[in-house]
């Protein structure tokens, strides 16, 4: 077996504040209850970029137990200079059961009780942005009442 000559390394590249409306409730399929989660505005920011979510996106979530739900999240992001860029943005997050009523319920929860973390896509038109096409981001997220908070890495 080959070992490694070293791990990926990671640049920090934004955080969202993502502004959410009320889940609507879809209803129970074989993999799951589904819902969706709008998403009602909010901004970002970072060393190279920096912006506002505009509204009209949302997330879309499996929620496979108690404990496990599957989130597929689209929305656009538009810079301070005008540029829209699509985001996807897939991950999971994982509670205990008691934590995850208790994010239900709207309670503040320390991010330390929960796993919650993404992948984000970025889809920029040609030009100034289209670095954000040319790698492999990571996301740490922590999910309030009605925002959540995505912390954006790129794998070098």
């Amino acid at each position: 077996m080959v070992e490694p000559t070293s791990s990926p390394q990671m640049e920090f590249t934004l955080e969202l504040r993502v502004n959410i409306g009320p889940t609507l409730e879809i209803g129970t399929g074989s993999f799951g209850t589904r819902r969706t989660v709008p998403i009602t505005g909010g901004t970002f920011g970072g060393p190279r970029i920096s912006g506002q979510v505009l509204p009209g996106g949302a997330d879309w979530q499996v929620v496979e137990n108690e404990s496990l739900t599957f989130l597929d999240a689209r929305y656009v992001i538009e810079t301070d200079d005008k540029v829209r860029i699509e985001v996807r943005n897939q991950g999971i997050r994982y509670a205990e059961r008691e934590v995850m009523q208790r994010m239900a319920a709207g309670e503040q929860v320390s991010p330390d009780e929960y796993y919650f973390r993404t992948s984000p896509r970025f889809s920029p038109p040609e030009g100034k942005y289209g670095w954000l096409r040319q790698s492999v981001f990571i996301a740490s997220a922590e999910r309030y009442a009605d925002i959540v908070v995505v912390k954006v890495w790129r794998v070098l």
